[in-house]
């Protein structure tokens, strides 16, 4: 595990932030597919529980892979991310109603090419707020 870290520690960040987008996209999918198939929820409430547990994957990802070199801790950088990923997600939700409604397309994949139109948003606003380099005050 030691040395997979150190691998994806060299990629470039956009990579990173992919790889553990993926991670959480992954985990997102999956929880919604058993969510829908195994307890019969309706697809948009699934995708409320599955985008909390996804939470989980992509704010530890992030913090200790792809913007870790900022070295932004605490619970302030945690409330800005909730704050990105939660309109992240009422954009996501919004997107999957339409798939779903409008276009009829399959749950699944509706929400395989939500989650990628979303990520790019999601990118711009975590790395230059949520997880922005706190401000070094310069001595007097």
């Amino acid at each position: 595990m030691l040395s997979l870290m150190a691998l994806l520690r060299r990629l470039p960040q956009g990579l990173q932030f992919v790889a553990v987008g993926g991670c959480a996209a992954a985990t997102h999918l999956a929880v919604v597919g058993l969510l829908v198939a195994w307890l019969g929820m309706e697809p948009l409430a699934a995708n409320v529980l599955a985008f909390l547990v996804a939470f989980v994957v992509s704010y530890n990802g992030h913090a200790l892979l792809t913007f870790a070199s900022a070295q932004a801790r605490g619970w302030g950088v945690v409330a800005r991310y909730f704050a990105v990923a939660c309109a992240a997600f009422v954009a996501n939700e919004l997107l999957y109603w339409m798939a779903l409604q409008w276009l009829g397309w399959h749950y699944f994949w509706s929400l395989a090419l939500v989650l990628v139109l979303v990520a790019v948003g999601t990118f711009v606003f975590a790395k230059f707020w949520a997880f922005a380099a706190p401000a070094r005050k310069e001595p007097s």
